[in-house]
């Protein structure tokens, strides 16, 4: 395949075997781990956790990536799609409360291949980085029940220097337009747990409190009351060569996390923060192939 699913517009070849492209994976999924999460939002991990697949490969390039060894080093193992989807069949009958694909921007045409002419008894997860197409989330139509996007920044050269790529603000809210199109208004079941909807996440960095700020100034500004969750994350933890970035060579001071806090209760936004005793490392689950 020529591949045109993400913003990078590429067109790179993607083989069975080989990915020429910005994500460096090939057409056939790459998974890292395959397991039940509790880590997610509430409403996503509930009490038996998310069934998490973790695919190898990002169209992005965040200086500090938690993930770093699937989404740069590209760790991970070629599946078929006829084993994709018994993994899937593993974690439901494990109790996932939901199939949660993670960083599937560039395997997004597997996806529709997988979901087509079979429905999950539990809702589909798609846990994005923001940076997706319109028209590649306009292809999964129907098949994504709930869209778990981050908002990272709403600054262009913020994003060029910490993710490579300055278009990252317009493009990532076009897709959370999209996304929310979608699903429209969240809804749960009896137990609370999300059957449809999106949750928009910010994850605070060092020194950046305003960006979180205009962020959240957007959601509120751009979604009635009731539309959208909102999840602000204090789980930063300095990670890699961040020499070219020295200013996040640090956690996040109290004030930062607190501040950010107190702006989200005042504009109203529903939906979850985290404590600084976050950022352990929970957070960021092992990458040794368990389940796949």
């Amino acid at each position: 395949m020529r591949c045109a699913l993400c913003p990078r517009n590429c067109g790179a070849l993607r083989t069975e075997t080989e990915g020429q492209g910005w994500c460096r994976v090939p057409s056939v999924p790459i998974l890292a781990r395959a397991a039940l999460h509790h880590w997610e939002e509430p409403p996503i991990s509930g009490t038996r956790g998310s069934g998490t697949i973790f695919f190898s490969g990002c169209p992005l390039d965040c200086v500090f990536c938690q993930n770093e060894k699937i989404s740069r080093q590209d760790f991970g193992r070629a599946v078929t799609l006829d084993r994709l989807r018994e993994i899937c069949g593993e974690l439901i009958a494990q109790g996932a409360h939901n199939l949660n694909f993670v960083s599937p921007t560039h395997y997004a045409h597997v996806l529709a291949a997988l979901l087509e002419g079979w429905r999950p008894p539990v809702p589909v997860v798609f846990n994005t980085g923001g940076y997706d197409k319109t028209d590649t989330l306009r292809a999964l139509e129907g098949k994504v029940d709930v869209y778990l996007p981050d908002l990272k920044y709403l600054d262009g050269e913020t994003a060029r220097r910490y993710s490579a790529a300055s278009d990252y603000p317009e493009t990532a809210q076009a897709a959370i337009r999209e996304m929310v199109r979608q699903t429209g208004p969240c809804r749960f079941d009896h137990n609370g747990l999300l059957l449809s909807g999106t949750i928009i996440r910010h994850l605070i960095i060092p020194g950046q409190v305003t960006q979180a700020k205009a962020v959240m100034d957007w959601v509120a500004g751009e979604f009635p009351p009731g539309t959208v969750l909102f999840s602000l994350m204090s789980q930063y933890t300095p990670w890699g060569d961040l020499s070219a970035c020295p200013e996040l060579n640090r956690r996040l001071r109290s004030s930062e996390i607190h501040t950010a806090q107190t702006y989200m209760v005042n504009l109203g936004l529903n939906g979850f923060t985290q404590e600084r005793t976050s950022a352990r490392e929970e957070y960021t689950p092992p990458f040794d192939l368990t389940g796949v």
